[in-house]
């Protein structure tokens, strides 16, 4: 579900302006809101610290790819090597981003699971931060570009 749908389904809810909520069948108390509503905020470090360490297997890739690409050697006068170099620096690039993109996840997870009181507008300022800094690489495979 992406974020806009989750605010619609909210803002649905409260023009509807049901008075109570119940949350998994809980009966509510007092007649305000309804049971308790209990998050597991080991969990949300977990899952932080579990994103974040999909950079060690990511840095082993990149360190796999460059391995792989070091006996290119020079690359002028042969196109199929300059294409195979051009594809190369894009997969580089996009998998770097990946990492990152795991690093700064996982910390928004870890610290969503330490501090629970942060509003839904901060989680989704620091998501569109990442959105925002991580843009997909450009399409470069099978392109002529003049050649």
């Amino acid at each position: 579900m992406s974020w806009d749908e989750w605010e619609q389904l909210k803002a649905d809810a409260a023009a509807r302006g049901s008075t109570s909520m119940r949350l998994n069948q809980a009966a509510p108390d007092g007649g305000g809101g309804g049971g308790d509503l209990k998050s597991d905020k080991k969990a949300w470090v977990k899952a932080g610290e579990d994103t974040k360490g999909l950079q060690d297997d990511i840095g082993k890739a990149l360190g796999k790819l460059d391995d792989g690409q070091s006996g290119l050697g020079d690359i002028s006068g042969v196109q199929s090597a300059a294409a195979q170099k051009e594809l190369y620096d894009s997969w580089k690039k996009y998998v770097g981003d990946v990492k990152g993109r795991c690093g700064e996840l996982g910390g928004v997870m870890e610290r969503s699971g330490h501090d629970l009181a942060k509003s839904d507008g901060d989680v989704k300022a620091e998501l569109d931060k990442i959105k925002s800094k991580y843009q997909d690489t450009e399409a470069v495979g099978g392109q002529a570009k003049g050649r």
